[in-house]
């Protein structure tokens, strides 16, 4: 009986550790991003017809099952449109409804800025271009939250011209939603850094788009690593925020 007891007893405790085991889930950077990517709206960002306004300027992206046309435009001087246009053949401007001929160091610095707008306006969307090296780094606690934290680099191929850029990315652990980024890119004098928290969510055709206050750090030795820590710390400066105003979705192919 005694022998009986404790073969009971040892198959109980092995059982509920298997258990146990079993919903503890280790998930890799590209399932986080993926499921990350879901919760914001899958692919539906790929096929459809986005419309917004930041600061300024109006912008307009259509996605089409891998063919893209991304689209700033602009009144400058009062009276010239501006028309700058990215697609999967390359940037072209347009002032007054004619092609402007441009050095290839001012159309690469276009085809930078005008890249730069539309990738932050969907992200986590995008993170699983061919160009994205993803690394899941850790886990982190900011405001008492957890946190996936994932390193993202760039392949100089297909990575565009700021592939040397790097970026820090917390996706919550419970929600899968992406809530504070980092990022550094080439400064003349060496590299700057930025931090950003997102806030507005909201959803607009089953797409989710977010606004973010965009905080800067004057502690030279901080890294791009130690920007959610020094942010939680409050060793962060505002420098400004980031809003899109007037979104509009019209989903293809549905």
């Amino acid at each position: 009986m005694k022998y009986l007891i404790v073969v009971f007893v040892a198959f109980t405790i092995l059982g509920c550790k298997n258990k146990n085991d079993s919903q503890v889930e280790i998930l890799t950077a590209n399932q986080i991003i993926d499921k990350s990517i879901e919760v914001s709206g899958g692919e539906k960002f790929g096929n459809s017809d986005i419309g917004f306004k930041f600061r300024d300027k109006s912008y307009a992206a259509k996605r089409n099952n891998g063919d893209f046309l991304l689209l700033r435009a602009a009144v400058e001087n009062s009276n010239d449109s501006i028309f700058d246009v990215l697609t999967n053949d390359g940037f072209r401007r347009f002032i007054n409804d004619e092609v402007a001929v441009l050095e290839d160091s001012i159309a690469s610095n276009y085809t930078a800025s005008v890249n730069s707008v539309h990738y932050f306006s969907v992200l986590p969307y995008g993170l699983n271009d061919k160009a994205v090296k993803k690394e899941l780094i850790g886990e982190e606690r900011i405001d008492n939250h957890a946190y996936h934290k994932i390193k993202v680099t760039f392949s100089e191929t297909g990575g565009g011209e700021d592939y040397e850029d790097e970026f820090i990315y917390w996706i919550n652990q419970e929600t899968f939603k992406l809530e504070y980024l980092a990022y550094s890119y080439n400064e003349s004098d060496g590299k700057g850094m930025r931090f950003r928290k997102a806030y507005n969510e909201r959803y607009i055709n089953g797409l989710r788009f977010v606004d973010y206050n965009n905080y800067k750090t004057e502690d030279k030795s901080v890294s791009l690593t130690e920007m959610g820590k020094a942010f939680e710390a409050d060793k962060l400066t505002l420098l400004s925020t980031i809003q899109l105003n007037d979104v509009t979705v019209d989903l293809l192919n549905n």
